[in-house]
Order: C-alpha cells, then structure tokens, then sequence
C-alpha cells in the first residue's frame, strides 16, 4: 500500500519555523541557495523538495528533519532551550568554541 506524503503539512511547518527565526521567503532562499519562488511553492506544498533542499532548510532553520517531515518534536528541555537560544546568533568561530568545551565537559561528566 502506497502513502501519499504530506507536502502541505511540511511546508506549514517549514513557514512557522521560518517565521519564527524572523526570516522572509526571500531571506531563507537566499541562505538556502534557492529561488524565493521555491520556498513559495515549498511552503505551499505545492512542488515537492529534494532530500538536499530538506536538509539546507533544516540546518538554516536549526530545526530538525524529523519534525519538518513527521511533526515529532524531540523537543530539548527549557534549559538546553535556552542554552541554544543564547547561541542562536553568534558567529561560527564563537560556536566551534562552545561547541568544544561543551564536547570536552560531557567526556569529563564522570570527573568533575
């Protein structure tokens, strides 16, 4: 039995996490490497996306594929929450620097 996916659905998902990150169309395209007419007809669920344009839209939203495709939200607690708030806008030199000592603070759990 064949399923017919949900490309409405993934594109209203697609426009309340562009929304809420403060985007336009024109601004997520343009992050995204494609046309505004694109995310349009994407947000729309009126043209299908690629698995590579899924995936863009996702890491440019700090969202994930899981919820933008099935609506599962393996939603962090309000502390780790905040925490990805804090560094939503910083640069990538800034986030490669938290990225490490959290890395090395989690290999060290056990001795601190």
């Amino acid at each position: 039995m064949k399923t017919q996916f949900d490309y409405v659905s993934l594109g209203e998902r697609i426009r309340k996490a562009r929304k809420s990150k403060g985007m336009t169309q024109e601004q997520l395209a343009e992050a995204c490497d494609l046309s505004t007419a694109h995310i349009g007809h994407i947000e729309r669920g009126t043209r299908a996306l690629s698995i590579e344009s899924l995936i863009t839209i996702s890491e440019v939203l700090k969202i994930s594929t899981d919820y933008l495709l099935l609506d599962i939200s393996n939603s962090p607690d309000k502390n780790i929450t905040k925490i990805l708030n804090s560094i939503d806008n910083i640069n990538e030199d800034k986030y490669n620097k938290f990225y490490s000592v959290v890395k090395i603070l989690a290999e060290n759990i056990d001795k601190l």
